[in-house]
Formats: C-alpha cells, structure tokens, sequence
C-alpha cells in the first residue's frame, strides 16, 4: 500500500513530530518506507526519516508492504495529521 501526502508543517519534517511517527511506525510488522525525491528512508529509524531532510510543501510518499499494511497505513496517517504534519 502506499499513498502521497505533502509536508505542511512550516518547519518541515522535524525531530519532535518525526519521532512521533518512528514510535507508531514500530509498532507494525510491515515494512514502512518513506520515499522523497527518489530518496528512500526506513520510517522505523528517526535517523533515516532526519536524513532526508523533509521540507515544507514537500511531497512525499509512504509505502507500506506486509500483513499489517492497512492498519499501519492509517494509523500513520492519522498521526502525521493530528501533529499537523500533513
């Protein structure tokens, strides 16, 4: 599964919000990517996510792929959005 979003926090993807959605990440078996620019990063390891260096207005894509896909996908979703990340 997968879906595209934009980054509308001002300051971008950064520590505080990222580690908030690294702790949801992990707590699902599936494999969780997030992929900007053609830059993929494991959405389990906040060094990986601080990596990419997310920006504000950026589009970005989180893909998800195991058995537990669909709960990881909106469960995700609805973090980044209560945190206003999206």
């Amino acid at each position: 599964m997968e879906i595209n979003v934009k980054i509308i926090d001002p300051i971008g993807l950064h520590a505080r919000p990222a580690s908030i959605v690294v702790q949801q990440a992990n707590k699902f078996k599936s494999n969780i990517k997030l992929v900007v620019n053609g830059k993929e990063a494991n959405l389990k390891s906040i060094m990986s996510v601080m990596a990419l260096g997310v920006k504000t207005n950026t589009e970005v894509k989180i893909v998800i792929e195991g058995d537990d896909a669909k709960e990881a996908l909106e469960q995700i979703k609805k973090t980044m959005h209560d945190h206003k990340l999206i």
